[in-house]
């Protein structure tokens, strides 16, 4: 079985507030925040109220759903040239960034971030996050406030 670590509302706070301060380091806002459909929903939102950014659903879940990513919210804002924040709850084995950028190039004006990165995620582009793992040495299975219903 596969060690669980528990993830709390204070940490995903602390790394919303530091993605932020980084985007500002940048000097880099976005027009749009997108989150990936569904564990960067509630960071893209409190991230979306923090700056007062627009928040958008990306529909890609090439894990659990099989059914054909919707892209149509990236695509609109790629073509209106708006500068994108693309968001997770976890940059883990980097398929759904993968997806994304492959689709949506290396342009300056798409951007990612996840509250945390899995050191040997396939995606090692990453633009913004928090906190690094690496499942490779401790595996486990990360559980956001999010995931579970008591």
């Amino acid at each position: 079985m596969t060690d669980k670590q528990y993830f709390t509302m204070i940490q995903v706070r602390n790394a919303l507030n530091q993605i932020a301060d980084r985007m500002a380091e940048d000097d880099w806002k976005p027009n749009v925040i997108m989150g990936i459909n569904r564990g960067g929903c509630i960071p893209g939102v409190y991230l979306s109220h923090k700056l007062n950014i627009p928040h958008e659903v990306l529909d890609v879940r090439l894990r659990d759903h099989k059914a054909k990513p919707d892209l149509r919210n990236l695509e609109k804002a790629y073509a209106f040239q708006k500068k994108i924040l693309i968001i997770d709850d976890i940059n883990d084995t980097g398929e759904t960034f993968l997806f994304i950028k492959n689709n949506f190039g290396g342009e300056d004006r798409v951007k990612t971030a996840s509250i945390i990165h899995n050191a040997p995620s396939k995606f090692d582009k990453l633009d913004y996050w928090c906190y690094t793992i690496d499942k490779d040495v401790h595996p486990c299975w990360i559980v956001f406030p999010w995931e579970e219903w008591q």
